[in-house]
């Protein structure tokens, strides 16, 4: 089985590193191009939108998706028996909740802080049942480490902003091209998805095995309540308490960090997961691949968040263009704490869903929360850039809490994952004094050079350390394959 398994990561690593390469060399240009078509606001009402949608989705999926990756079935056929459960479930529960936005759309509304916008929430909560069509047929992808046909799924997904969104964005210029637009995604991937998967829905259902699944998927569900809230409790404050524009200069630079590092971490979550789940009963391959995928992860990450804090003028020109030049400190804060963040704490939430162990996850999910909102209530007072660098300091909080946490469950130290990243954390550090000694300049082509030159020691730093090496020479002759 490790052999096979190994085999299968390697495969899944490949397709799920080429779909998020290939994403992140398409979304840039969205981006681009829609920063220069709309104003902030637009993007704030969308965020407003989306905050709803995506925590009604939370209730829909109840945590489903994760079981039918993480359990052990004892054949195809219960396999498929708890999927047709899940499927059904999710697609009734939401429809309920689609018609309950409908008609509460005003009131909800009225709730985040943007009363004019009770129409594009109710529009926009068709993407609800939509996503209930493709997370079942995803989560089997995903268990079968197939992310081949996710990939082809993937590209047609990121190429409708580009012929769908940015079109619209031209007509109507506000915040229904998004809507519409994100409206489109969620129907292709729905419909691919849906094709292309060898599991059909049928009429069979059982209130016994959904019994048996809620056991393990009601923490989940909580878990996903708690990591909703821990990424959108502040942005419902922001709302309410600045206007649309700050919002969305908000919301903009935590997406634009995100789009950079999710080059990295979309590839490699959903394997790591998958992965973990197959060995959660073999304590010593469990530790040895978590890792792995650690030191793997913070050799791309952690240079890369060190890039986003010194070329952060330059990158915010680039991506989003000269209007949102108030956006730059905070993309370079959370650029830089999140590659702390990914590689100290991110996959710790798959450790303890790998082992049926949720709770856990939704404990450190709540002690954020009570850090997390009286520091942005008590900031927000002192101006944009307080709030901004308070939220981004933040993210040490929930790093302490899940080095103390993993540590208790597997005997993982934090002196243990960073001798396994020291390589990566020298190598950027050097490079960083570097950069940071050189004059300041606003040429495009003095900045290329500048990150060429960084890159340039990062790599000669890191070949000092003999598996960090092959890790590097491995990656090179796969790519040149």
């Amino acid at each position: 089985m490790g052999e096979e398994l190994n085999k299968k990561i390697v495969t899944a690593t490949k397709w799920s590193s080429v779909t998020e390469i290939a994403a992140k060399l398409v979304a840039p240009v969205t981006t681009m191009l829609l920063a220069r078509i709309l104003t902030p606001d637009a993007f704030g009402v969308l965020v407003t939108v989306m905050m709803v949608i995506s925590f009604a989705e939370i209730f829909t999926d109840a945590g489903f998706q994760k079981f039918l990756i993480q359990h052990e079935f004892e054949s195809d056929e219960e396999l498929y028996q708890s999927t047709n459960v899940a499927f059904w479930t999710n697609l009734v529960f939401s429809l309920l909740i689609w018609g309950l936005i409908i008609i509460f759309s005003q009131p909800i509304a009225n709730l985040v802080g943007s009363p004019n916008e009770s129409t594009e929430i109710a529009v926009a909560g068709c993407c609800i049942p939509l996503a209930a069509f493709s997370s079942i047929q995803m989560a089997l992808y995903k268990r079968g480490f197939d992310f081949k046909t996710l990939f082809y799924v993937r590209i047609v997904g990121v190429l409708i902003p580009l012929f769908v969104t940015v079109p619209l964005a031209l007509y109507f210029r506000n915040c229904w091209a998004l809507i519409l637009g994100v409206i489109a995604q969620n129907f292709s991937n729905a419909l691919l998805l849906t094709l292309k998967s060898p599991w059909k829905p049928n009429r069979f259902y059982s209130f016994a095995k959904l019994k048996e699944m809620f056991s393990f998927s009601m923490w989940s569900m909580i878990e996903s309540v708690s990591i909703w809230l821990t990424s959108y409790v502040d942005l419902f404050i922001v709302g309410r308490m600045l206007s649309p524009h700050y919002l969305g200069l908000y919301r903009t630079s935590i997406t634009t960090v995100g789009q950079i590092n999710s080059v990295v971490t979309s590839a490699t979550t959903p394997i790591l997961y998958s992965s973990l789940s197959r060995l959660q009963n073999d304590p010593e391959e469990f530790k040895s691949m978590f890792f792995k995928f650690q030191k793997l992860v913070g050799m791309l990450v952690i240079p890369l968040g060190m890039i986003i804090y010194l070329f952060r003028d330059f990158i915010t020109a680039i991506l989003l263009g000269p209007q949102w030049a108030e956006a730059a400190y905070f993309i370079g804060l959370w650029g830089l704490t999140g590659a702390l963040t990914i590689v100290f704490s991110h996959y710790s939430s798959e450790v303890y869903r790998a082992l049926g162990k949720p709770k856990l996850s939704v404990l450190v999910q709540v002690l954020h929360i009570l850090f997390l909102i009286p520091s942005i209530y008590y900031s927000i007072g002192y101006g944009f850039e307080t709030l901004c660098e308070v939220r981004a300091l933040m993210r040490l909080q929930i790093i302490l809490v899940n080095l103390i946490v993993i540590y208790l469950l597997m005997k993982i130290s934090f002196w243990e994952m960073f001798k396994n990243v020291f390589p990566s954390i020298l190598g950027t550090v050097v490079f960083a004094l570097l950069i940071s000694f050189l004059p300041t300049e606003e040429s495009i082509v003095t900045n290329l050079l500048y990150l060429l030159l960084g890159c340039v020691v990062y790599i000669a730093m890191i070949s000092c350390f003999s598996t960090e090496r092959e890790l590097f020479l491995d990656f090179c002759k796969k790519l040149k394959k």
